[in-house]
């Protein structure tokens, strides 16, 4: 084997072998790239979609609507070209509304290309759109709050909430801003909330239908506080008196301190209730004397503005009771208490906006009797007039509602109602819609 490497001719061989396949090589080469050269690029179309859509224009002074946000773009050209603009997508599309002389109102507008390939054509779905061009205004808006009552834990109710501040500035289109009926503050409260709350909530705009509007506020984001309390009624505190004086002595008085409460508990409870009953046993009452006993809460009130009560005691002996009586007899007229009753009283109601009107359900007609204990000399010189009925709807929105009934009277006064809860209902004014 050496000895045949060795050889000339072995080597002259292997060299010719060695430079023909050079040249064959080398010649190949040249020839594909010739024919690559000479052979026109392979055209194709490429559907791309959801490409965005620029808009130039006066955003400080003008709001331009209707124009898509995305369209879909049909390219064609060769196809090395078309790769390239499908994964790079450095083109652009727009609308061009930046003449400072444009007119306002609706008109047909071309999406224009830019930046494409010159041998690639687009064909732009949809080719032209129509706008609305409107002048941007601000006007200012008061916010009212808007939450979940069903959140709230059994039994509690939220009073009126607190905003600041209380109004934002909104800017937008002309039209849409003169379309905004409802601004609000949307509270965000968590299940079974029976404290009061202060947090951030969003504003938002939105027209009769309750559409929410595209538009800017300012400030976007308000703080509310929300107070969250147990329904309340206030009553008078009666003595219940038990047992039997003791012989030769007569209870002639019985005074309690304070002589009214105010109850916290589920409004159906609070309902049933027209006065807290305080047992007092006088059996072994020997002389006047005063008395700090607990309150008893009826079942299903929660809490009470006093816990406990002083209960004044006046005794005295039989004969001597009973000549004081006929001594107040003969020296003076005695001032006694007395019920008076005043029937169809009508129930105010306040805090309606002005686009709503408002529908009693419950008591017909929005009217309701009243009874109310005074002393006598008190009774008779009031007039229906000097009794006030009302409910607060302030907060209240389209729907049907329970209102508490508040009853105002003059001091010296205790008024009382089969009825404490209306349940009414609110709907927009048909001018308003």
């Amino acid at each position: 084997m050496d000895k045949l490497l060795e050889t000339p001719w072995f080597l002259k061989v292997v060299s010719f072998l060695l430079a023909v396949l050079l040249y064959v090589s080398t010649n190949f080469d040249f020839l594909s790239d010739s024919t690559a050269l000479n052979t026109p690029a392979q055209k194709a179309t490429e559907v791309l979609e959801s490409v965005p859509v620029e808009v130039y224009y006066d955003r400080d002074n003008l709001v331009v609507t209707g124009i898509p946000e995305t369209v879909d773009v049909t390219l064609e050209g060769p196809k090395n070209l078309l790769v390239i603009a499908k994964n790079s997508r450095d083109f652009k599309l727009y609308v061009d509304l930046s003449d400072p002389e444009i007119e306002l109102g609706k008109k047909q507008v071309e999406i224009q290309v830019s930046d494409l390939n010159d041998r690639l054509t687009a064909t732009i779905n949809p080719e032209t759109v129509e706008v609305l061009i409107q002048e941007k205004i601000t006007k200012e808006f008061i916010v009212k709050p808007e939450f979940d009552r069903t959140l709230l834990e059994d039994g509690y109710i939220a009073e009126e909430p607190q905003i600041s501040p209380t109004a934002v500035k909104i800017t937008g289109a002309k039209s849409t801003i003169e379309s905004i009926v409802y601004v609000k503050a949307i509270i965000n409260l968590e299940d079974g909330v029976r404290d009061s709350v202060t947090l951030r909530a969003q504003v938002q705009a939105f027209d009769k239908d309750y559409n929410k509007l595209d538009v800017e506020i300012d400030p976007g984001i308000v703080e509310v506080e929300v107070p969250i309390v147990s329904p309340s009624k206030t009553m008078a505190i009666v003595a219940v008196k038990s047992g039997e004086p003791a012989e030769g002595i007569s209870i002639t008085d019985i005074e309690i301190e304070p002589s009214e409460v105010t109850l916290y508990g589920k409004q159906e409870v609070l309902d049933t209730i027209e006065n807290l009953r305080v047992p007092i046993d006088i059996s072994n009452i020997q002389l006047s004397t005063s008395l700090v006993l607990p309150l008893d809460l009826p079942e299903g009130v929660t809490a009470a503005s006093v816990e406990e009560v002083k209960v004044n005691i006046t005794a005295v002996a039989s004969e001597a009771a009973e000549d004081e009586s006929q001594e107040g007899t003969e020296n003076e007229e005695v001032d006694v208490d007395v019920s008076r009753v005043f029937p169809d009283l009508r129930i105010q109601y306040l805090g309606l906006d002005d686009l709503y009107e408002l529908t009693f359900l419950s008591p017909t007609q929005g009217v309701m009797n009243v009874s109310i204990t005074g002393k006598q000399s008190v009774i008779d010189s009031l007039e229906s007039s000097d009794i006030q009925v009302s409910i607060d709807v302030s907060d209240m929105e389209v729907g049907e509602h329970s209102a508490p009934i508040a009853i105002k009277t003059p001091v010296e006064i205790v008024a009382q109602s089969t009825v404490s809860v209306a349940k009414i209902s609110i709907s927009m004014k048909e001018a308003a819609i």
